[in-house]
Formats: C-alpha cells, sequence, structure tokens
C-alpha cells in the first residue's frame, strides 16, 4: 500500500472489516500482524472492528483488562451495568441495520422476498378481523 494515502474506516468494505475480524477472533492472525498485512494504517482500526463486528463480549474487558472474568453483571456497579446495556443497545441496533441492510440487498438486487414474521401473537389474525 501506499504510504503517502491515509485511509480511514468509510475506505474499508463491510465484508473485508468482517474478514479480518474473523481472522484475529480464530487466532490466524494477531490485530497487529492483520494491520501490517492489510496496510490498515491507524493502530485502533482493527479493534474498533472487533468491538463493533467481532463475537466477543468487550463491554467487561474493556473496563479493565485484569478483571477477572467470573465477574458477573450483578456484581457490576450501576454505573458499570449501564455502561455494559449501552454497548449491548448499540450493537443490536448495528446488527438490526445490518440485517434490515441485507434484506434490502435481497429483495433488490436478486428479487428475494424475506417475510418478517411478529413476535408474539399473530398479527395476521387480528388484522383479518378488524
Amino acid at each position: 500500500m501506499e504510504s503517502g494515502i491515509k485511509r480511514n474506516q468509510k475506505d474499508y468494505t463491510l465484508a473485508f472489516k468482517l474478514a479480518v475480524v474473523e481472522q484475529v477472533e480464530k487466532g490466524e492472525l494477531t490485530y497487529k500482524q492483520a494491520q501490517q498485512r492489510y496496510g490498515i494504517q491507524e493502530r485502533s482500526t482493527v479493534l474498533v472492528w472487533m468491538r463493533k463486528h467481532g463475537r466477543q463480549s468487550w463491554s467487561i474487558q474493556a473496563s479493565s483488562a485484569a478483571m477477572p472474568r467470573e465477574k458477573t453483571p450483578t456484581s457490576l456497579t450501576p454505573e458499570q451495568q449501564i455502561k455494559a446495556l449501552q454497548v449491548q443497545l448499540r450493537e443490536a441496533k448495528e446488527k438490526a441495520q445490518l440485517f434490515e441492510a441485507v434484506l434490502d440487498v435481497l429483495k433488490k438486487d436478486y428479487g428475494v422476498r424475506v417475510v418478517k414474521k411478529p413476535l408474539g401473537k399473530s398479527s395476521r389474525s387480528n388484522s383479518s378481523k378488524g
């Protein structure tokens, strides 16, 4: 890669980001090795991708690297619980946006229509009666 060109998060495709995250999570590469191999300039870029797209829970680990794994959400302070829940909510919203984007691509590019089933009571039976 040319060192004169400054790249940012938007220069990388989602597929590329997910592939890098998968390689790091599987242990094929460290995040530093991934940076070097793929010419990713910023130090924290791969870590940001890991937090955003990875399967590991970063909410507890982010507060302290030395925190024991046995620590349960109930033993966290209220502030830590709020932060952890905020992270979970943000990740859930991002996943929902990703799924919506995938559904849009399926519909627009491939003509596949995915029908979403409502949770709980069936809205079809209620809407046909009213």
